[in-house]
């Protein structure tokens, strides 16, 4: 007989015991009665008592209380809680004890004060629960109650949720009564907002209707300074403004100066906020208005277009009269535009776009109208608040006509830096999925240098390539950018070193030399960085070669990349790579 021994394996799911159920309803009960409890509290005259060992054991606050050498601290003692509601107090124990609450059931009034105890309390996933369940049921009657209290508590997720909230439903908010309960303080973060979309109107005799129920002197003048008057007509500040006293006839004149004086386009508007989405759509009520071929832009459809459908376009020409003109279904806050230009040859286009409000002054948000730029455009700028936005071609390197096959205006929280109106690239700009392209160099697949593979090359394939004194290999960008870094791998799988210079271009007329190493012996991974240039085309020029006359290049990209897994190569270090069967290229 076999003297190993093996012992029981019983499945999981009965090997573990978990009654915490049982234990959460069994503690539960101990909470209406005064059965073996040491403490009691006073609560609006209500007393609840209470077992100090569990509270201790559950909140920091309480074991601070009752265990901190004070009167709180005696056997049986009481103690009473000031500026707190019994209901919610109530809440708050069933919780300690039980884990749960029933937060649907309560009363609006009862759940904000149950948010306090938490915040009060330190309480933190209590804290985060109910604020949680609160983003859910906002609306116009009780949103400016909840954002009272999340400001006071400093609760940034709830206050942005009901910020949000309120500037999509300004109007109504501002014709509530709880609109009159807000503190000062919260009132001014409110109507400061950019995004808090109503009129001007509105906004005005909202805030005098909080003055005659709240403000007194000082308090009045600083409300009423969150008015942007200049956004008013002169028949509404002369029979709407003026006649309720609360502002000076010298702000009404200073406004009617700043609005007679100022381009429309530098007024401080305000316009609807809905971040990362395309606002740009039927849905949102937008619709082109200028252009041929209108119904193709805003479709949606980005995959089939060819030489004869699929695109919006318009004549290219010398006064910038033509153009592409959207309507946008009301007026909002922007600050990025995505633009897919035809691209089903390898022609290049220049273009400028503009936003305006009323059609006649238009501020210039992006200018791409000295560079070549091909296929999908992703374009930042200062958040402006637009109603109309254009696009106006200036050149086509093929013919006299502007093609675009897709348009998308949004507000994006992501960011991104701007030198010069150019986006300076956190990432690889490089690549086929940024649209970018080789378009001189010579390899058997066409954008080898851009997929981004560094480990599959070898003596036949996976390098890009030009003869020495003749030719280079080039790289066009889909966009502008303003970039001061690069990196490439130079072909490494014997002991040759290569020698080569780097220059950059926006137009492919005039080139800005970046880099100079024609003088050093380089190999393997060559990271490079210089003063940030503008840049749309990179030219890769090599020089000479240890080995042949010709330059090879496996991998290039814009601006260089940290990549833990690569051994990163100076000029005359080896690389990691090793060739197993050796012969010319």
């Amino acid at each position: 007989m076999s003297n190993n021994s093996h012992p029981l394996r019983p499945l999981a799911s009965v090997s573990e015991i978990d009654h915490i159920h049982l234990l959460s309803e069994q503690l539960g009960a101990l909470v209406p009665g005064e059965e073996y409890s040491d403490v009691t509290f006073v609560v609006e005259e209500k007393r609840f008592p209470a077992h100090r060992v569990i509270l201790a054991a559950r909140c920091h606050y309480f074991r601070a209380l009752l265990y901190g050498g004070m009167k709180e601290s005696q056997p049986q003692a009481e103690v009473t809680l000031e500026e707190t509601r019994a209901e919610a107090f109530s809440m708050l124990l069933h919780y300690l004890y039980t884990g749960r609450a029933s937060l649907s059931s309560a009363r609006e009034e009862v759940l904000l004060d149950f948010l306090g105890l938490a915040h009060r309390y330190g309480l933190q996933p209590l804290e985060d629960s109910t604020s949680e369940f609160l983003r859910t049921i906002l609306h116009t009657h009780n949103v400016c109650l909840v954002f009272d209290v999340a400001s006071l508590y400093s609760l940034g997720v709830l206050s942005e949720a009901c910020c949000a909230y309120m500037d999509r439903h300004a109007p109504e908010v501002l014709a509530s009564d709880s609109f009159l309960t807000l503190s000062k303080t919260a009132l001014l973060t409110v109507v400061r907002r950019d995004s808090f979309a109503a009129s001007e109107k509105e906004i005005f005799q909202a805030l005098c209707r909080w003055c005659r129920q709240n403000g007194e002197g000082s308090a009045t003048q600083e409300v009423m300074s969150a008015v942007r008057l200049p956004l008013m007509s002169l028949m509404e500040m002369l029979n709407v403004v003026r006649p309720s006293g609360l502002l000076s006839p010298d702000d009404l004149l200073d406004a009617i100066k700043t609005r007679s004086e100022s381009r429309d386009m530098d007024l401080n508007y305000r316009g609807i906020l809905i971040p990362e989405e395309n606002i740009a759509t039927m849905k949102y009520g937008a619709q082109v208005v200028k252009g041929e071929l209108k119904s193709a832009l805003l479709d949606g459809d980005t995959q089939n277009y060819d030489l004869d459908h699929g695109f919006s376009r318009h004549p290219i020409e010398e006064d910038g009269c033509a153009g592409l003109q959207i309507k946008l279904g009301q007026a909002y806050i922007l600050n990025h535009i995505r633009i897919l230009l035809w691209d089903r040859d390898s022609r290049s286009y220049s273009y400028y776009i503009e936003v305006s409000m009323d059609e006649l002054d238009w501020m210039r948000v992006v200018d791409h109208s000295k560079y070549l730029c091909r296929s999908w455009q992703n374009l930042f700028f200062t958040p402006r608040v637009a109603r109309y936005v254009r696009i106006v071609g200036t050149h086509n390197t093929v013919n006299k006509v502007f093609h675009l096959v897709s348009l998308e205006c949004m507000f994006t929280h992501r960011s991104f830096t701007l030198e010069k109106g150019l986006l300076v690239p956190n990432e690889n700009v490089a690549t086929i999925a940024a649209c970018s392209s080789v378009i001189e160099g010579v390899s058997r697949s066409r954008n080898a240098l851009l997929n981004g593979d560094t480990r599959n090359y070898d003596w036949d394939s996976g390098y890009t390539c030009h003869q020495l004194g003749s030719g280079a290999i080039v790289i066009q960008l889909a966009q502008p950018y303003s970039i001061g870094s690069l990196r490439l791998l130079l072909w490494d799988c014997d002991e040759r070193s290569y020698s080569y210079y780097i220059e950059v271009s926006t137009n492919q007329q005039e080139w800005t030399k970046v880099v100079d190493r024609t003088k050093v012996p380089c190999r393997s991974w060559q990271t490079l960085k210089f003063d940030k240039q503008p840049a749309s085309f990179i030219r890769i020029v090599g020089t000479h070669n240890s080995a042949n006359e010709v330059f090879h290049c496996v991998h290039f990209e814009c601006p260089a990349q940290s990549d833990a897994e690569v051994k990163e190569g100076s000029p005359g270090q080896e690389s990691s790579s090793t060739s197993q069967n050796p012969r010319p290229i």
